[in-house]
């Protein structure tokens, strides 16, 4: 697989941020931000004349937590929660009670008590075993048992994490959504994620005509792949690098009979 050219005027570019743009840390909080992250999206968005979205696992409130003071455009919990323009408040996702249900079941298996961690979403919840990966056939085998009784819930699964969330949404619903709306509308769209989750955006992505970057290792329908959030940093600064340069002066030299 290819590595993605650069960025081009005329993109509009959907980025997962956990995996992406930020390493994969034991647990949800404790992540480590690049300092130079939220100023290089915000001249990214500049360039491309807003047509700049996270789409993430994460809710849109801890997104602009961790990239304060940006807003940008962004999709939450797989797409249950949108913003579509930048500075406008993020349209919550409906909370059902059968979340509630599940955590309840979750909270008396026991497997809490091993350190498997539950991340409470709102319109979603994840559950983390990455700090106890020998819990991952129990922690499948209770959330499968659980959700045949939630037929409205669907399980999605990602790196050491399984999250169950409403199945009328994903990623790539989201980027669908935001290629209907101005600034993205007429742009290529090109999806940009490591996860099983970002599959979604990546097929949308490539069905719209555009194209999707899959980081890191494992199979993806992906057209181009990049190392690891590394990488992706260096592709991103290179556009606003590049951007930022004046252009080169060429001075043609004089002859001898001049």
């Amino acid at each position: 697989m290819n590595a993605p050219p650069p960025v081009a005027d005329d993109f509009a570019l959907f980025l997962d941020f956990d995996g992406t743009l930020v390493e994969i840390a034991p647990t949800p909080t404790s992540i480590d931000i690049a300092p130079s992250l939220a100023g290089h999206l915000k001249r990214l968005e500049r360039r491309l004349a807003g047509a700049l979205a996270l789409v993430s696992g994460r809710s849109i409130r801890e997104l602009d937590d961790f990239l304060d003071p940006l807003d940008l455009p962004a999709a939450g919990l797989h797409g249950l929660e949108t913003r579509f323009r930048a500075g406008e408040p993020a349209e919550p996702a409906p909370v059902g009670p059968e979340i509630a249900m599940l955590k309840e079941a979750l909270s008396g298996s026991g497997l809490l008590s091993r350190g498997v961690t539950l991340e409470d979403k709102g319109a979603a919840l994840a559950v983390h075993y990455r700090i106890a990966p020998d819990c991952e056939e129990a922690v499948m085998e209770v959330m499968q048992q659980v959700l045949e009784g939630l037929p409205d819930l669907h399980l999605v699964r990602g790196k050491m994490v399984v999250e169950a969330k409403p199945a009328y949404r994903d990623k790539g619903w989201a980027v669908s959504r935001f290629m209907e709306m101005d600034p993205f509308r007429g742009r290529t769209p090109v999806f940009v994620g490591d996860d099983v989750t970002d599959e979604d955006g990546i097929r949308m992505a490539q069905a719209l005509g555009g194209f999707g970057i899959k980081i890191g290792d494992g199979h993806s329908e992906a057209r181009f792949r990049l190392a690891g959030v590394e990488e992706v940093h260096a592709w991103l600064e290179e556009t606003v690098s590049a951007r930022a340069r004046p252009p080169s002066r060429t001075t043609t030299p004089r002859s001898d009979s001049e």
